[in-house]
C-alpha cells in the first residue's frame, strides 16, 4: 500500500505544508504529491490545521495511508525572544558540582527581563565528574531530599539539573540518579537534566538547560495542541517535531526538549533542498570533489547554509544567543543577508549609483512593487524588467531605464557572491542549490559557482525537509587512548552512537555515521581524545498495531492537566521587544564617547565598564592563547555587582611601589576544556596565595602583579585585589600571552619561580620548594595540575616592589582597557577598527585575508598548528580592508601562521608546501605579539580558527626586556625550537596610562 509523509513548517509569515510519497522517492518529482502555503495565525495551530486540510485536498490522498506528520516551528523561540511572561516560568537551578563552579552563578547572561521571569533558587550539591571520569564527589541523598524542600517552599515546579561533566557520563548518570531522587521526593516537579540538552560548556549549556526549563508548561500544553490538529484532521499516525539539527523526535519528547526545535525553520529549508537534488540518492554534484551551498531566497533576506557529505547543514561551531542569553546546543550555521525580492532599489541620481537592498517592502510586495503598481522599485521589478520571468504586469516597469537594471542586476550578483564566499567551508568548486520563492531574483552566473541547481517544488522546500527528516543518534565521550587499539575503541563509540538512533525509532538497516569528531585533550599524559559521533537513519514506519491508537491521540491525553487543547495563546509573532538591560554588558548602559574612568588620586578603582573594555583587550594581547576571558569577567563581575561591595578592586601605578613591599601573584594554570566546563570554587587563587605566601615567610603583602595580560588570566588578579584589599599593578610580567612559567620576565632574568603553590578547589595544595630550572618547575607544576583535574590556581614567589618595578612590563592594565574601548566605539560608530586599536598601542597590519586551512593537534600539552591565509579578491577587500592595511601589504601573496598555543610568527609561504620552511618569507615572529582579529575586531584565539573566516592580521612591537639575548632565548623563536631569527618589527612605545590622563586630586 502507498504511504504519504506529512511535513510542516511554521514560519512567521506563512505556514508551507507538503505531502510526500516515500514509495515514489526516486521519481522526478522526489514523490512530492502536493504542497499549499497559508497565512501563519496567531494561534499557530490553526494554520497547521488549515496547510495540511488544503494538502490532503489538493493530494487526494487516504488519511488512513499517512503514516507521520512533522512539524517545524517558531512558536516555543518566540516565547523567549519576546520575554513572554505569560508563556515562561521560574526556574530552580541545581548544580552537581562539589566545591566548584561558584566563580560565576547561574542566570550571570541573562537579561534582566529575562533573569527577573525565570530566575529562581539556586543549589550546589555534592556530584559532578572530572575530565577523566573521576567523581569529583558522591550523590548524597540527604543533600537532595533538603533542595527539594527548599524548592517546595518557594513554590517553584521546574527544576534545571546539572552535573560537571554531564555530556560525557555515559547515559548521564548522576543527573539522572539525581532526578530519581528528587521525583522520589516530590513527583510533581518537572526537570530537566543537561546532558540531554547541550555538549561540553558549563555556562552555555545551563543557559540552554535553564531555558528549555522555563518554557517546559508552555511546550507541553502547545504541543498538545498540536497533537489535538492531527486528531482532528482524523489521521491515525504519529507527530513529530523537527529539532535544529535537521531529525525528528516524537512529540512527547519534543514537548519535554523544546529547545531542541528552536532552529528547526532553517534546517528544514537546507535538508529539504538536498532532497529534491537528488543528494540523497547519489544524484546532483559529487560531493567528494565539490561542496554544496544552499541558499533560501525569501521576501527579504537570504539565507546560506553549507551542506556536509552527510547532506545536514554544517552546525555553529561556537555558542548562539537566543532572547540575548548564550547557549550551546546543536544549531545550523546559517548566514543572512538584506536581500529577497521585496529588496528595494535605490538610485543615486547625483552619482547614479544603484543600490539593492537591505531595505524591502517584505509582506507588501504584491501591492508596492511596480510590477503590481505600486510606487516602489523592487527586485522583482528588475527580475521582470530583464525578462527573466513573467510577474505581475511587465508594462508597468517598461520605463525603468537599461542602465539601472543593469547596476542593479550586478549589485545583485555581488551580494550573492560575496554571501557565497562567506560560506565556503573549502576551496573546492562550489555547487548551489536554490531554493525559496525569491530565488528568481538570481539571474546572472556568480563567479566561483560551477553549478546552479533548482530543484523541483523549491519553493516548499522548508516542509519537504520536515516531512523527510530523518532520526540521530549521537555520543559525545572522553575515551583514554593510551595503550589502547584506537580502531577499535572508535567502532565501538560508533556502535554506540547506531544504538541511540535505533533506540530513538531508526530504521536498523540504513543507519549510517554522519558525523565523527576526534578532539585531542590538552595537558592530558594518556591520550585522552574527546569523541562526538552522530549516526542517521530513516524513520521507521509505524506497526500497524502502533496505529490502533494514534500517538498523538495518546500524547493528548497524557496531559493531565486542566488546559483545553484548544487554548494556545496568540504567539505575538511581529510584536516588539523592548531592549533589555543586560548586566553583563554594561557598557550598553553608558555613552561611550562620553565615559570616564574612576582615577582618584593616582588610584584607579575599576567599574563594570572598565572591566568590559579590559576582557576585549585582554584578547588582542592573547596572541592566539590565554584562554578566553569571558568567565573570569564574569567572576570579576560578580563582585562590582554583588551586595556589600566596598569600591576597593583597584589600580596603582608600578612606580608608586616601595622598593621593599611585597607583591604576590596568581593566576589559571591549565587546560581550556576543563575551563569551560568545571568553573572554579572561586577560593583556588587565594588558596594558592596564602600558601605561598606563608612558605616564604611574607604574610603581609601590598600589591597583586598580574602574570599574563593575554586572555583569561589578565583578569585573574582583580578578585584576589578585592579579597585582600591590596591594588592591583598597571603591567604584567609577560605583556601578552606565553605558554608556560618561565616565560614571565622574572625567571627570564634569573629569578627563580619557586617556592610556587599549585591549589585545587578541594583545598588540596601542592608546594614545590625548589626545582633546578623554572622549566623543571614548569612540568613539576604541570604533573600537578594533571592529577587535580587539569586546572589549579598557581602562585610563584612574592616579587618586592624593587623587582616588581624592575621586571614589570608597564602599564599593559592600561593597554588592553584603551585597546578594548577602540574596538567598543569603533563598532559603534562604523570606523577603521584597525586604526582606532592602533591609535592606542602602536602597530602594523600584516595580512588581510581568508583563512583557508587549518591544522592541529596536540604535543607535550600543547596545541600545535598552523593556519594558511589566502588573499581576498577585489570585492571583498573593498568591504573588509581596513585603511590602515594600505601600506607595505603583499596583495597577492599566502600567509602561514603557525601557532603552539600562541602565534609563533607568519611567513609568506607556497600555499601548496606551507610549512617547508625554506619556501616560507618570515615577516614576523615572537617575541613581538601577533594576533588575529575577525571583522568585529574580537580576536581570534587558536582554538577558534577555521576555514572561511576574514581576518586582519596584525602586529606589535615587544617589550625591550624580550628583545635581549636573554628574552629571545626563551620567548624568542629559538626558544619555541625554531630555526630562524628575530627581525625587528618596529620601536616599542610604551602604553598610554590611565591613571595619568584621568587622574583627579581630592
Amino acid at each position: 500500500m502507498t504511504k504519504y509523509r506529512i511535513g510542516v513548517d511554521v514560519g512567521g509569515t506563512n505556514t508551507d505544508a507538503a505531502i510526500i510519497d516515500i514509495l515514489a522517492i526516486d521519481s522526478p518529482s522526489r514523490g512530492v504529491c502536493a504542497s499549499t502555503k497559508t497565512p501563519t495565525t496567531p494561534d499557530v495551530t490553526s494554520g497547521i490545521y488549515t496547510a495540511i486540510q488544503d494538502a490532503l485536498e489538493q493530494s487526494h490522498v487516504d488519511r488512513q495511508d499517512v503514516v507521520s506528520v512533522a512539524i517545524g516551528t517558531t512558536h516555543f523561540v518566540n516565547a523567549v525572544v519576546q520575554a513572554d511572561s505569560s508563556r515562561l516560568s521560574k526556574v530552580a537551578v541545581v548544580r552537581l558540582c562539589g566545591p566548584f563552579t561558584r566563580q560565576v552563578p547561574p542566570f550571570a547572561e541573562f537579561p534582566s527581563d529575562l533573569k527577573d521571569i525565570m530566575g529562581g533558587p539556586v543549589f550546589y550539591l555534592d556530584g559532578g565528574l572530572e575530565i577523566d571520569g573521576r567523581e569529583i564527589a558522591p550523590l548524597k541523598k540527604d543533600q537532595i531530599k533538603a533542595t527539594v524542600k527548599s524548592i517546595q517552599d518557594a513554590g517553584i515546579k521546574m527544576v534545571a539539573l546539572l552535573g560537571v561533566f554531564s555530556p560525557l557520563d555515559h547515559d548521564g548518570i548522576h543527573e539522572e540518579t539525581c532526578k530519581k531522587f528528587m521525583l522520589g521526593f516530590d513527583p510533581s516537579l518537572s526537570i530537566v537534566c543537561s546532558h540531554s540538552i547541550g555538549r561540553i560548556g558549563y555556562l552555555e549549556r545551563e543557559n540552554a538547560t535553564i531555558l528549555n526549563a522555563s518554557i517546559l508548561g508552555f511546550a507541553r500544553k502547545t504541543v498538545r495542541a498540536f497533537c489535538s490538529a492531527v486528531v482532528k484532521l482524523q489521521l491515525r499516525c504519529p507527530l513529530y517535531l523537527t529539532q535544529n539539527d535537521g531529525t525528528l523526535t516524537d512529540a512527547g519528547t519534543a514537548a519535554e526538549l523544546p529547545i531542541k526545535t528552536f532552529a528547526s525553520g532553517p534546517t528544514n529549508s537546507m535538508t529539504g533542498a538536498a532532497f529534491l537534488a537528488n543528494l540523497d540518492r547519489g544524484g546532483g554534484p559529487k560531493q567528494s570533489d565539490q561542496q554544496v551551498l544552499v541558499v533560501d531566497i525569501g521576501g527579504t533576506t537570504t539565507d546560506l547554509c553549507a551542506l556536509l557529505p552527510s547532506g545536514f547543514p554544517r552546525q555553529a561551531p561556537n555558542f548562539v544567543e537566543v532572547g540575548g542569553v548564550r547557549t550551546a546546543f546543536s544549531m545550523p550555521e546559517v548566514l543572512s543577508v538584506g536581500l529577497g525580492g521585496g529588496s528595494r532599489i535605490a538610485v543615486d541620481e547625483q552619482t547614479g549609483v544603484v543600490s539593492v537592498g537591505p531595505e524591502s517592502v517584505g509582506h507588501y510586495l504584491t501591492s508596492r512593487a511596480m510590477v503590481f503598481g505600486g510606487d516602489v522599485m523592487t527586485a522583482t521589478d528588475i527580475v521582470t524588467a530583464s525578462g527573466k520571468a513573467d510577474i505581475g504586469d511587465h508594462k508597468k516597469v517598461e520605463h525603468v531605464p537599461a542602465e539601472v537594471v543593469t547596476k542593479a542586476r550586478q549589485q545583485i550578483r555581488k551580494v550573492l557572491e560575496r554571501a557565497i564566499d562567506g560560506m565556503k567551508i573549502s576551496d573546492q568548486p562550489v555547487v548551489l542549490l536554490l531554493v525559496g520563492g525569491g530565488s528568481v531574483i538570481h539571474m546572472d552566473a556568480l563567479n566561483g559557482v560551477a553549478e546552479c541547481i533548482i530543484p523541483p517544488h523549491h519553493d516548499s522546500a522548508n516542509a519537504v525537509g520536515a516531512a523527510i527528516a530523518k532520526v540521530a543518534g549521537e555520543i559525545d565521550v572522553i575515551e583514554l587512548l593510551e595503550g589502547r587499539d584506537e580502531k577499535q575503541v572508535l567502532e565501538a563509540a560508533k556502535q554506540r552512537a547506531i544504538d541511540a538512533a535505533v533506540a530513538r525509532g531508526a530504521e536498523k538497516e540504513g543507519v549510517r555515521i554522519a558525523i565523527i569528531e576526534k578532539i585531542p585533550l590538552t595537558y592530558a599524559t594518556n591520550k585522552a581524545t574527546r569523541l562526538v559521533i552522530k549516526a542517521i537513519g530513516n524513520l521507521k514506519p509505524p506497526s500497524i498495531d502502533s496505529q490502533v491508537v494514534p500517538q498523538s491521540q495518546v500524547f493528548q491525553e497524557s496531559m493531565n492537566d486542566d488546559l483545553d487543547a484548544n487554548d494556545d495563546e496568540p504567539s505575538n509573532i511581529n510584536s516588539p521587544r523592548e531592549t533589555p538591560h543586560f548586566d553583563a554588558k554594561p557598557s550598553l548602559q553608558v555613552d561611550l564617547d562620553r565615559y570616564r574612568p574612576d582615577v582618584r588620586n593616582n588610584t584607579w578603582f575599576i567599574s563594570p565598564v572598565d572591566l568590559e573594555f579590559m576582557a576585549a583587550g585582554t584578547g588582542v594581547l592573547g596572541t592566539g592563547g590565554g584562554g578566553p576571558s569571558r568567565i573570569q569577567y564574569l567572576h570579576c563581575l560578580q563582585f562590582l555587582q554583588g551586595p556589600g561591595y566596598t569600591g576597593n578592586m583597584r589600580v596603582v601605578k608600578a612606580a608608586s611601589l616601595r622598593d621593599s613591599d611585597v607583591c604576590v601573584t596568581g593566576s589559571w594554570f591549565g587546560a581550556p576544556s576543563v575551563s569551560s566546563e568545571r568553573l572554579s570554587a572561586g577560593t583556588e587563587l587565594a588558596l594558592a596565595i596564602e600558601s605561598c605566601a606563608n612558605v616564604t615567610g611574607k604574610k603581609d603583602f601590598h600589591a597583586i602583579v598580574t602574570d599574563e595580560i593575554g586572555g583569561g588570566n589578565g583578569l585573574s588578579a582583580f578578585p584576589s585585589s578585592v579579597m585582600y584589599d591590596i591594588p592591583v599593578v598597571d603591567g604584567d610580567l609577560m605583556g601578552r600571552a606565553y605558554p608556560t612559567l618561565e616565560h614571565c620576565t622574572p625567571y627570564v632574568y634569573g629569578l627563580s619561580s619557586t617556592p610556587c603553590a599549585v591549589a585545587d578547589g578541594r583545598g588540596n595544595v601542592s608546594i614545590i620548594l625548589h626545582a633546578e630550572s623554572n622549566r623543571r618547575a614548569e612540568t613539576m607544576a604541570r604533573s600537578q595540575c594533571v592529577d587535580l583535574g587539569n586546572k589549579v590556581a598557581i602562585s610563584t614567589a612574592p616579587l618586592t616592589g624593587a623587582q616588581t618595578k624592575k621586571y614589570i612590563i608597564p602599564n599593559t592594565i592600561s593597554q588592553v582597557w584603551y585597546i578594548g574601548r577602540a574596538v567598543y566605539r569603533a563598532r559603534q560608530s562604523k570606523t577603521d577598527m584597525i586604526q582606532a586599536i592602533f591609535d592606542t598601542s602602536p602597530g602594523k597590519i600584516l595580512y588581510t585575508g581568508k583563512i583557508i586551512d587549518v591544522k592541529r593537534d596536540v604535543s607535550r600539552g600543547y596545541t600545535m598548528g598552523y593556519c594558511l591565509l589566502a588573499p581576498l579578491s577585489s570585492d571583498e577587500r573593498e568591504t573588509t580592508l581596513s585603511s590602515s592595511c594600505s601600506d607595505g601589504m603583499e596583495e597577492n601573496h599566502y600567509l602561514v601562521i603557525p601557532f603552539q598555543n600562541e602565534f609563533l610568527y607568519a611567513a609568506y609561504t607556497d600555499p601548496d608546501a606551507p610549512e617547508e620552511v625554506s619556501k616560507q618569507e618570515i615577516i614576523c615572529t615572537v617575541p613581538d605579539l601577533i594576533s588575529i582579529l575577525g571583522q568585529d575586531g574580537e580576536a581570534i584565539g587558536s582554538q577558534e580558527l577555521r576555514y572561511g573566516l576574514k581576518v586582519n592580521v596584525i602586529a606589535m612591537a615587544a617589550h625591550p626586556l624580550w628583545t635581549t639575548k636573554e628574552g629571545l632565548g626563551i620567548g624568542g623563536p629559538k626558544g619555541f625550537g625554531l630555526d630562524m631569527e628575530w627581525t625587528k618589527l618596529g620601536e616599542y612605545w610604551e602604553p598610554r596610562s590611565v591613571i595619568e590622563e584621568f587622574n583627579r586630586v581630592e
